[in-house]
């Protein structure tokens, strides 16, 4: 249920009626190489929350859009510090407090919002003396298939829920296949610090191969993993 579709009195009621759980979907407004929107982790991450919250029944929130994306500079990016998406979450945790919401969802769209998340679950539930149960997720934590940055599986996913994607323009990227994990981990922290410098072109994976049947095979595998994970 979209929380934003709803009306006062109503929402109110069902709040009253039985223990709701909050899901935010957490993306980013970033590059993603020539074949790909800004907004892909943005709409990645809201067709997935919106799947989990309706098989959960769950109260699903607006998508945060802006997440931490310095890393990809010179290439575009709306960004926000790791402090300001904090603070967001934390007000909207007491926020769902004071609307007696006990459960919250907080689910990750984009790798780079990763260390303001880290510890967000504790401050939450410790700013809010702990009336609110609070579970942080990163979708590609569902999946078996190694996750990238415009690649195969972002680039699969777009497909099966959107049709602005220009398979035209996707060309191959950063194959990190065959390297040792001691140069894959050395080019982890780099591309946290400039993705430039790490994959040349903006794209980790290849996504020139990525098809709308693979996009919707991995969605179901990361919606059942994630309703799994979600009820415990």
């Amino acid at each position: 249920m979209q929380i934003k579709d709803q009306f006062d009195p109503d929402l109110r009621k069902i709040i009253k009626k039985k223990k709701q759980v909050a899901v935010i979907p957490v993306g980013s407004i970033e590059q993603h190489g020539e074949h790909l929107p800004i907004s892909t982790d943005s709409d990645i991450v809201t067709e997935i929350a919106k799947r989990v919250s309706n098989k959960c029944n769950f109260l699903l929130l607006p998508t945060i859009n802006f997440g931490v994306s310095f890393e990809h500079s010179p290439f575009f990016n709306l960004s926000v510090k790791t402090l300001t998406l904090q603070k967001q979450l934390i007000d909207l945790g007491k926020s769902l407090v004071s609307n007696k919401i006990q459960r919250l969802v907080i689910l990750n769209g984009h790798h780079g919002n990763q260390t303001a998340l880290r510890d967000i679950k504790n401050k939450i539930e410790r700013e809010t003396k702990r009336k609110i149960k609070v579970f942080v997720f990163s979708y590609w934590n569902f999946i078996k298939t190694e996750f990238d940055h415009a690649g195969f599986v972002e680039t699969s996913l777009m497909r099966a829920i959107s049709n602005n994607v220009n398979m035209k323009k996707a060309k191959r990227g950063l194959i990190t296949k065959n390297l040792s994990k001691k140069e894959k981990l050395r080019l982890s922290k780099l591309a946290s610090k400039s993705f430039l410098k790490a994959t040349k072109s903006g794209v980790w994976g290849d996504p020139t191969h990525a098809t709308v049947k693979d996009g919707k095979k991995l969605l179901n595998e990361i919606v059942k993993n994630l309703v799994k994970a979600s009820q415990t």
